[in-house]
């Protein structure tokens, strides 16, 4: 299994897994369809199937364009509000593509309808992969913007936290280093946080992708993986798990609103791009 990173937009990444034996291959999260199809091309490999984290435009927005452009294509989701779906997948649901398993994972809590995608291969020394779109990222997650903090915690913790610790995490977006700069305000002597941070900040002046990171490393230093840990119910003055997950959401938003006020303009776009507000009517 080989897995394309492709950086696009302003800070999201789509992916293109290739199955190596059989030269089929997934892309994951289609922003930008030209983009793709020309490392398609490139790779000389045969494309049947886009995986979808999520119905927000800037993981689906490619979709219909793509499936213009190939025929046949399948567009796989959990949810209905997702372009051009062609197939809607549930929890637990297994698709095999060559040597290629993916298992989905149903993890609600930035949208009601993310899914996350598990890939291995049976006898494969190479670690598996966890697409998980804005449900989890390198040291931080995404908006709970359709959900609980409950689900979030139970999607975080519970789904994807359990997952081998050597599965490599290739998430949406490259918010990596304002996540570890949040992360280190949390827990100010966390060793692994500030190493992280350092080795972030190289990446980005040397404008390279910090994906993919594991899990076991996003254990030690995402803030919203370690719920658990004492600095970090100490820091929110939460006990209960969920209820210190959702204190992290909070304090997250003041972080970032406090480093990078936006203008009200840009928060209504912003809204209007993460489905908060719905588009006027067409008449």
């Amino acid at each position: 299994m080989k897995v394309k990173v492709i950086p696009v937009l302003e800070d999201n990444y789509m992916y293109l897994v290739i199955e190596e034996h059989t030269r089929e291959a997934v892309a994951v999260d289609v922003a930008v369809p030209k983009r793709l199809l020309e490392i398609v091309g490139r790779e000389g490999v045969s494309l049947t199937t886009v995986l979808t984290t999520h119905h927000h435009w800037d993981h689906a927005r490619g979709n219909a364009e793509l499936a213009r452009l190939r025929p046949g294509l399948a567009v796989m989701g959990a949810d209905e509000r997702i372009c051009a779906l062609t197939r809607r997948l549930a929890h637990g649901e297994e698709l095999r593509f060559g040597a290629i398993h993916v298992r989905c994972l149903q993890t609600p809590g930035h949208t009601s309808g993310h899914m996350s995608y598990f890939l291995w291969e049976d006898e494969c020394p190479d670690p598996p992969a966890l697409f998980s779109g804005d449900a989890l990222s390198v040291a931080g997650c995404g908006w709970c913007l359709e959900g609980t903090a409950l689900q979030m915690y139970q999607s975080l913790a519970e789904t994807l936290g359990t997952l081998p610790p050597e599965t490599k995490v290739f998430c949406g977006h490259e918010h990596t280093l304002s996540n570890l700069e949040f992360a280190q305000k949390v827990e100010p002597c966390n060793d692994h946080v500030q190493a992280k941070l350092c080795w972030a900040k190289k990446r980005d002046e040397d404008d390279v992708p910090t994906v993919p990171s594991t899990l076991g490393e996003e254990l030690l230093y995402n803030p919203f993986l370690r719920v658990a840990e004492e600095p970090v119910r100490k820091f929110t003055g939460k006990a209960v798990p969920a209820e210190v997950l959702e204190a992290l959401c909070r304090e997250r938003a003041s972080f970032e609103q406090a480093a990078e006020p936006l203008q009200p303009q840009a928060r209504a776009l912003l809204a209007l791009q993460w489905g908060l507000l719905s588009a006027a009517p067409q008449k």
